[in-house]
């Protein structure tokens, strides 16, 4: 799959029309009929849901991740955004470096660590980070005008950056706006910088974010914690 050479490149890569609109409505329709517990821009540990499991076990997207992390990558979180006129937010430059972890085991270059849904998390270094791929999958379009994520490309090649050096980065860099249409997924390494505007649309911009890992023992004696119902 030739896209993932952009992954690879840019840190991010964009594939469309992954999904056909049947799918995405049959999603949909699941979500709707048992809704996971939402806050207020959605929905986090939705991997339990069964029809979010199916869809993230899918040979099509599992194909996208595992040639970017190679044959053994799996999924093992997933979170719904719904951003609309009336859950409307924006998320400033920044770089995703927590991962959820079973326990907690002091390591070098992990941390600082805490606790969130009863779940231990911890900043990891940017060799475990290598190894995780998210997968947004799209199930409305996403415009110019409703939030669309904004990527630096190329930035997950500079490693783990400090809030001051991701805004210089930021302060630097051209941003590519992804807009991608639904059924489309935007694939995207956790170090690589983004952000989000507010919405100007009435259109709402509900992506299904599902992350991947090459392997559960993200770095020894460190493992992943899978998603499970809260």
């Amino acid at each position: 799959m030739s896209l993932g050479n952009d992954v690879v490149t840019d840190g991010f890569a964009i594939f469309p029309d992954v999904l056909a609109a049947s799918d995405v409505g049959e999603l949909l329709a699941a979500l709707a009929k048992s809704p996971p517990q939402r806050s207020r821009a959605g929905a986090r540990h939705v991997l339990s849901h069964p029809a979010v499991a199916t869809i993230a076990t899918d040979s099509r997207l599992l194909s996208v991740a595992r040639t970017v992390l190679g044959p053994h990558a799996f999924p093992y979180r997933a979170t719904l955004f719904d951003k609309s006129a009336t859950a409307n937010w924006l998320v400033a430059w920044h770089q995703d470096t927590a991962l959820p972890l079973r326990e907690r085991r002091e390591a070098s270059g992990w941390g600082p660590w805490s606790i969130k849904d009863g779940v231990h998390y911890a900043h990891a270094p940017a060799a475990a980070l290598e190894q995780v791929l998210a997968l947004r999958l799209h199930l409305d379009e996403s415009t110019a005008e409703n939030g669309p994520l904004r990527i630096l490309a190329g930035t997950h090649t500079l490693g783990v950056l400090t809030d001051e050096e991701v805004h210089r980065a930021a302060s630097a860099a051209n941003a590519v706006e992804c807009v991608v249409g639904a059924g489309g997924v935007l694939a995207m390494r956790p170090l690589v910088i983004h952000a989000s505007s507010k919405s100007r649309s009435a259109i709402s911009r509900r992506v299904l974010h599902i992350e991947y890992a090459a392997h559960g023992e993200i770095a020894a004696p460190l493992e992943l914690a899978i998603d499970s119902a809260r």
